[in-house]
């Protein structure tokens, strides 16, 4: 099964949710520790501004200054993860995924209890396709009470089990990630997972809860659109499925979902 587009909204969305969660503010002073917090303060606006070359400098400024500043070593996991996350995504030459698990896994090694660290250690090695290492980082997350954003554990749990072909364990924990109404990538994705079962009435439902979520990301989820007509197609709903793509084409013809939309069109013309 191949990963989808969605790799662009999971990353910014776990960016903008982890960072925010451990960013603090330090005040100026000489010792290394605090300069490295300072660069690591610097480095979090930047990746907020979406600059995250110049964030990536200020993180690694960060761990020189102090190799054992989790939340820096983390921030330049997810800043890699970023540049995984463009139109080319994992094609994209600046994308480099064993460089974000190796930061990843550099936090973990400083503060094992790190939750969101865990989380993202389990997105990237989905994306790595090792489906069965992720899932024995992501089972245990999902159970800890202590982390606040089990509903992003639970998505990448689920999502890792399907593509593991685990497709009814998936479905359950899918089931598990969208008790959380705006999490409508744990939609689009329990939507694939029906679609593979060959459910496909549940499979469009699931995508249309997806794209009907209250966000703007949400509405400009482009992988759910070309789900959603892939699925209404096979469904024999031709003109919905047609306007699926339509809307998937002009949300932009150049990313690997949008030209999947192109050919579809002129397949149906």
């Amino acid at each position: 099964m191949q990963l989808p587009g969605v790799l662009s909204f999971v990353a910014l969305t776990l960016l903008f949710v982890a960072v925010a969660a451990c960013s603090t503010r330090g005040a100026n002073a000489p010792s290394p520790e605090r300069q490295s917090q300072a660069e690591y303060d610097v480095a979090n606006d930047y990746l907020h501004k979406i600059q995250p070359r110049l964030a990536l400098e200020h993180c690694r400024r960060a761990v020189e200054l102090d190799p054992e500043n989790a939340k820096a070593l983390y921030l330049a996991s997810l800043v890699h993860l970023f540049f995984c996350s463009g139109k080319l995504e994992l094609a994209d030459p600046d994308c480099h995924l064993s460089d974000a698990e190796t930061f990843v896994r550099r936090a973990l090694k400083v503060q094992d209890n790190f939750r969101e660290a865990k989380n993202t250690l389990g997105q990237i090695l989905i994306l790595e396709k090792r489906y069965p290492e992720a899932i024995a980082v992501l089972e245990p997350l999902t159970r800890d009470p202590a982390f606040e954003s089990s509903y992003l554990a639970w998505g990448n749990l689920g999502w890792a089990q399907v593509l593991a072909g685990q497709v009814d364990r998936g479905i359950e924990s899918l089931r598990n990630a969208v008790t959380e109404p705006r999490f409508c990538v744990g939609d689009y994705r329990l939507g694939v997972a029906f679609e593979t079962k060959g459910d496909l009435n549940a499979a469009e439902q699931a995508l249309t809860s997806a794209i009907n979520v209250d966000a703007p990301e949400c509405k400009a989820l482009q992988v759910a659109w070309q789900v959603r007509a892939r699925v209404r197609a096979r469904l024999g709903k031709v003109a919905d499925a047609r306007a699926d793509f339509e809307k998937c084409r002009d949300m932009s013809a150049e990313t690997f979902a949008g030209k999947a939309c192109v050919e579809a069109l002129a397949r149906t013309q």
